[in-house]
């Protein structure tokens, strides 16, 4: 295995990758201690020491939320956008008009990311600013958009981070922002782990169980983020000229988590909304609502798992077009074998889909209510090992992993992945 893995750095192309991205890394890790001028910390650590409301921002920020850093928004504003944009192809024939253009196509679409990018932001950040005033030190109109304009202006950076990564680095940029951000919380999560020991909070047997069931969920994680349903396809045999095409055998992928980690995002955006309203408004019947919408809560915990299943579908549909996979057979001479080709081949492969998401998006509910789970059955709290991170964290490395073994294989050295 350690042989397999030098082989990565005998190709300079790779090797000057990989390091270009530690340094993109090492410049976001910088940046997530660099303050927002005119904000009290002290009063910030409070807001976050009195519920775990923003835990999972400030954990896709790597700790830059809490400390109110000029990276406090991360790279979300991005996420949303580019949810956002996908989403619209559907309903605006200009978007989905570059989305079949190849890549002038896509420089049009990601160009359109980007300002929406910075409007998302500046929105987010005129928002957090307000919601934190009891943070700022002199909390006038004026100080309020200095802090908007560089919490808006960290998000661009990160951007543009992502942007270098994904075209000089390996893996994707944006992606793998997030993966650095969740992993950077590791080592104050087991100093947590550490001190309760030390305290009595907890036994060792605790730690092992923690241990057992993270690292279960790891293999449960990688083994359902790697299962495909495999559609045969077979070509029929035509003559061009002198030359014979087709007459071979093929299959689709339908992967069974087809949304990936979207559904538990738009999920939780939902529910954490009232919440958070509840935060900075004194209505008697937004508190009561927020009340029953807490984490954890029996009536927060059914809608969420019924929010995950409905956006896995809905996110789907949105983005696998069983129509045009269909008509791509027909066209090229290819179709399913006892499947006619034409609608009868769509509709097989919309209940075929259907079946698959429909295991996939238990499986999402199933990472999404994991962290009562694992409290529930280990008494360990105030550490977040969430299914949401754990989906991401394991997605990013397979991917990436994939992307650096087919450049080792390319230049004919062993892989890594056996």
């Amino acid at each position: 295995m350690l042989s397999a893995l030098g082989n990565i750095f005998k190709i300079p192309e790779l090797r000057q990758k990989i390091i270009f991205t530690l340094i993109m890394f090492a410049i976001f890790r910088m940046g997530t201690h660099i303050p927002v001028p005119g904000v009290d910390p002290t009063a910030i650590e409070k807001l976050f020491a009195n519920g775990n409301l923003f835990g999972l921002l400030d954990l896709f920020s790597g700790g830059a939320f809490s400390k109110f850093s000029i990276f406090a928004m991360s790279i979300t504003p991005y996420i949303n956008a580019a949810i956002i944009i996908q989403l619209l192809n559907v309903v605006i024939p200009t978007l989905e008009q570059w989305s079949k253009e190849g890549e002038e196509g896509h420089k049009k679409t990601t160009q359109v990311t980007r300002y929406l990018t910075v409007v998302l932001a500046f929105l987010q950040a005129i928002g957090m600013s307000i919601g934190l005033k009891a943070a700022i030190l002199n909390p006038n109109p004026v100080n309020i958009l200095i802090i908007a304009i560089t919490l808006t202006a960290g998000t661009v950076f990160l951007m543009w981070v992502g942007e270098q990564i994904t075209a000089q680095g390996v893996g994707n940029g944006i992606s793998l922002i997030i993966f650095a951000g969740i992993v950077a919380a590791l080592p104050k999560n087991l100093g947590t782990i550490y001190h309760y020991v030390q305290a009595g909070t907890i036994s060792y047997f605790s730690v092992f169980m923690f241990g057992v069931i993270a690292l279960a969920m790891v293999v449960f994680v990688i083994h359902v983020e790697t299962g495909f349903r495999r559609i045969p396809i077979s070509y029929a045999k035509r003559v061009v000229g002198q030359r014979a095409y087709g007459g071979h055998s093929s299959h689709i992928p339908l992967k069974v988590n087809q949304a990936g980690v979207i559904p538990i995002i738009f999920a939780s955006s939902v529910l954490m909304f009232p919440v958070t309203v509840a935060q900075f408004i004194d209505v008697p019947w937004v508190k009561t609502v927020a009340s029953y919408l807490e984490w954890g809560k029996p009536l927060q915990t059914a809608l969420y798992v019924g929010l995950i299943i409905f956006f896995t579908y809905f996110y789907t549909a949105v983005t696998v077009k069983i129509p045009d996979m269909a008509d791509n057979l027909k066209k090229y001479g290819g179709f399913i074998p006892g499947i006619r080709p034409g609608k009868p081949t769509a509709d097989y492969l919309d209940h075929v889909l259907t079946r698959i998401t429909l295991a996939g998006s238990v499986f999402l509910a199933f990472i999404a209510v994991l962290p009562n789970m694992i409290a529930a059955a280990t008494h360990i709290e105030g550490v977040y090992f969430g299914g949401t991170a754990l989906l991401i964290v394991v997605g990013v490395a397979l991917q990436t992993m994939k992307q650096i073994e087919s450049m080792v294989v390319m230049r004919h050295y062993e892989g890594f992945m056996k």
